[in-house]
């Protein structure tokens, strides 16, 4: 299990952040199985998107054509830029209507670029931290997965591997490669990220220096919005289940997906944590984060969600 110091920090950065989190009045939109905008999706304030390899997103409900395949789309936090892998391998942000499109990092082809997340963080003068647009995402080379990034206002730049330090752990020190799903939230450039070699999840803290550490068993991690929780899958009696870690009171997994007849994978948060939407083999599901209510579908659109703010 992870260092307790990070609970720590993380419980006293939580009070910071909750004061933005409480000013912000979020939602869910809801799709209808047609993939039509339900009536309470229309006065939320996030939107639910869906991409899946083609040229087409689902947003709100709608097809928009980005005018190039997208894969792996994500919002930065304002909610203004979408960053995907585009039909040609390479990393791309457009606006939410896929006009304006730049390629950030041109891929040098034969590798397989996945999963970016942005990591947007203000100037921090006290610790010398500089104020941060970047975009962290997975690069496969000849078999190899590492951890990659970029500014994200970057033309064509060359991407940088990620550093990954911290607590060695009874397990040794944090694995260089096999790292997969990279995925940021919050303030302070936290990122949370899976292992296919371990089998792990682990977290990266730039707030301490890139301190990080191993969380659990699992894979497809996704970090809550003040950063206190982290949803992951594992695979549970034969189904891929959703879990939760509270990561700042006392560490407990709960499972989000007891009664799963069917694989829950790729898990999304809503802006206001209290929704997580999730992929199925039949289509996207939305359920609460608390563990209280069942998963339910709102799209029969198959692919990865995530939240627009």
């Amino acid at each position: 299990m992870f260092l307790g110091e990070y609970v720590m920090i993380t419980r006293t950065r939580t009070i910071v952040a909750a004061i933005g989190v409480a000013a912000a009045v979020t939602g869910t939109a809801l799709l209808g199985a047609a993939g039509t905008a339900s009536a309470a999706g229309t006065a939320s304030h996030a939107t639910l998107t869906v991409s899946n390899g083609t040229r087409y997103v689902l947003i709100n409900g709608h097809r928009v054509d980005f005018g190039v395949p997208v894969r792996d789309l994500a919002w930065s936090p304002d909610g203004a830029r979408a960053a995907f892998i585009d039909g040609s391998g390479n990393l791309d942000v457009a606006g939410p209507d896929g006009s304006g499109r730049v390629v950030v990092a041109k891929n040098p082809g034969n590798q397989n670029w996945s999963h970016p997340t942005w990591q947007v963080t203000p100037k921090d003068t006290q610790i010398g931290l500089p104020a941060r647009d970047n975009l962290i995402f997975a690069a496969r080379d000849k078999g190899v997965s590492r951890l990659k990034y970029i500014s994200a206002k970057s033309v064509h730049g060359t991407p940088k591997t990620l550093s990954l330090y911290g607590d060695p752990g009874p397990g040794g020190a944090l694995p260089q490669t096999g790292n997969v799903w990279p995925n940021a939230a919050g303030h302070y450039g936290t990122s949370v990220y899976a292992n296919t070699d371990t089998g792990a999840v682990y977290i990266r803290d730039d707030y301490t220096r890139q301190q990080g550490g191993k969380l659990t068993k699992g894979s497809e991690p996704a970090l809550s919005p003040d950063n206190e929780e982290v949803v992951f899958v594992r695979s549970v009696a034969g189904h891929d289940h959703v879990l939760v870690e509270d990561l700042a009171h006392g560490d407990h997994i709960k499972d989000l997906t007891p009664h799963a007849t069917t694989d829950y994978t790729e898990p999304a948060w809503s802006p206001d944590g209290k929704t997580l939407a999730v992929r199925t083999s039949s289509g996207t599901v939305t359920l609460p984060a608390d563990g209280t209510g069942h998963p339910t579908k709102v799209t029969s659109t198959v692919g990865l969600a995530a939240y627009r703010p």
